[in-house]
């Protein structure tokens, strides 16, 4: 896998001219970078991630990849490129783990794959990296919720991707694999749009953070400087207060309810 620029230029989105879910928003990562999007409910956070991995077509403005614009592609060669983990899980429990990440292959598929050739050894190494070597002949129906999560992240893995949106990744799971999940996400050579709830969690994953208010841009750059108390209480309508964690000095939110 090897990592894509994106370059949003502008994009706004809404069902109808009289209603606009997402306002124009704006911004650049390099190769590799890690971006967290951040907002209450009803911000964007979603609309803005459909767009990018072209789910929705933007009413203005451009995606480029690697300075292609995404609406040029094809469908299969968008699906070669971009690869996203939604909420919205599989209906088809019938198939079994490996049956599922093996799905994340199918852009890259041609007339002469073989059950033994290189899928499969990709297909075997995602669910390694997501520890799924145990649970690949079960059914995924038969799952919990964080082990479906984790199949869901294996899939999007096996496909390959330069750009890997993720929309609430962490969501079902417990603590320890929420952070395994990221750190992983964080480690791979591919660029990473993921939305987050976490705060603290973006602060300390992500190179850059995008906080969205109201379908707005608010606020874009390092976390130093984006997650702050005063850009956290526009966005959330809550009082908040960084403190510095001890003995390692991390910066860390706290919140409570306006007064």
């Amino acid at each position: 896998m090897t990592a894509a620029s994106l370059k949003i230029r502008e994009i706004s989105w809404g069902p109808s001219k009289g209603l606009t879910l997402l306002h124009p928003v704006s911004f650049e990562l390099v190769p590799g970078d890690c971006l967290g999007v951040v907002g209450a409910n009803g911000a964007g956070k979603s609309t803005l991630l459909r767009l990018i991995y072209r789910y929705l077509k933007p009413r203005t403005g451009q995606i480029l990849l690697d300075e292609q614009d995404l609406w040029r592609l094809s469908a299969r060669q968008a699906a070669q490129k971009v690869a996203a983990v939604l909420q919205e899980q599989p209906t088809d429990f019938a198939l079994t783990v490996r049956e599922i990440v093996a799905l994340g292959r199918r852009p890259h598929a041609s007339g002469f794959s073989s059950p033994a050739g290189r899928d499969q050894v990709i297909v075997t190494k995602a669910l390694a990296d997501m520890q799924l070597q145990g649970l690949q002949n079960r059914r995924f129906g038969t799952l919990s919720g964080g082990e479906r999560q984790r199949a869901m992240v294996a899939r999007a893995l096996a496909q390959e991707p330069k750009l890997l949106v993720l929309d609430e990744p962490t969501n079902h799971l417990d603590i320890r694999h929420q952070l395994e999940i990221l750190e992983l996400v964080r480690g791979l050579p591919v660029t990473v749009v993921t939305s987050l709830h976490d705060l603290n969690m973006a602060a300390s994953l992500c190179d850059t953070v995008l906080v969205l208010a109201g379908g707005y841009p608010l606020a874009f750059g390092p976390p130093s400087q984006v997650i702050t108390p005063e850009h956290v209480d526009a966005a959330f309508a809550v009082q908040s207060r960084l403190e510095l964690l001890q003995p390692s000095g991390q910066p860390h939110l706290t919140f409570s309810l306006p007064s």
